[in-house]
């Protein structure tokens, strides 16, 4: 598929995907959409990927939804996706669902406005780094909808606690750079210029993972979030050891760690 509103550059087992509507602050219209699904959707089969950095073009990370688009389709009465019977909602929502879905980390660089929908693209990454210039809010509320909105509910208390989750949630304020590290919603703040550089650091070590290894530990994450106990949680990281001990990845690192070296992994 070749898209029109993303960017895609491969690095080796590194995928740099941009947001690339600068014009538009980089919001969410209808094409944006189906090419995000479409990307998240085969990273499930695709075992050249590794990981993923998220970034988007120009001043802004992503401004969230282009409303200006969604009320002239609406006006011009243009059909939608059916979006598992939810029309553009329920379209819109698989994103965050396949972004967790797919085994490859992402780290995504967040400069300039990330709101609403794309406030959550950074809640659903797994590492987050914040230019200076970041500022996050949960949008939706301030025109007329609720703010539990693109997983928004699930992720932010999860990622800040339920008390600043419901202040940003509740009133819909922007929570800055500095902020944001402080309460832990981002690893670290950087210029915005450097956001590109303070990423590779976060790449250079999982690549030094086994790639089972790196793959299994975002499935064990996701899982242990929602366990019911502390045995439910063990049980997943006991079955996601078991697979990976038997690899000759885990054969290659034990001898490398021994003889204090770097690795070679194959992915075998």
């Amino acid at each position: 598929m070749t898209y029109q509103t993303l960017h895609v550059e491969k690095q080796g087992a590194v995928d740099w995907l941009t947001l690339n509507r600068p014009e538009a602050l980089n919001s969410i219209n209808l094409t944006m959409v189906t090419e995000l699904r479409d990307y998240f959707g085969k990273l499930q089969e695709d075992d050249s990927v590794r990981i993923v950095v998220m970034r988007g073009a120009g001043k802004a990370f992503c401004a969230g939804l282009d409303i200006k688009d969604a009320v002239d389709r609406r006006e011009q009465q243009q059909p939608g996706p059916f979006g598992a019977g939810m029309g553009l909602q329920g379209y819109l929502a698989e994103v965050y669902v396949r972004m967790r879905r797919c085994p490859q980390p992402i780290v995504s660089l967040v400069q300039g406005a990330a709101c609403g929908g794309g406030f959550s693209f950074v809640m659903a990454s797994d590492i987050r780094i914040a230019g200076q210039s970041a500022r996050m809010n949960a949008a939706y509320i301030r025109i007329g909808l609720s703010a539990c909105d693109m997983g928004a509910s699930y992720f932010l208390p999860r990622l800040v606690g339920t008390s600043i989750a419901s202040e940003l949630m509740l009133t819909g304020r922007f929570i800055h750079a500095p902020r944001a590290l402080a309460c832990g919603l981002v690893s670290e703040v950087v210029p915005d210029d450097e956001l590109a550089q303070a990423a590779q650091s976060y790449v250079q070590d999982m690549l030094r993972a086994s790639p089972m290894g790196l793959r299994l530990t975002k499935d064990g994450l996701n899982m242990a979030i929602d366990a019911g106990s502390l045995e439910a949680a063990m049980a997943i990281e006991n079955r996601n050891q078991r697979m990976c001990a038997s690899t000759r990845d885990a054969a290659e690192g034990m001898r490398a760690f021994i003889e204090k070296r770097e690795p070679a992994y194959t992915g075998s």
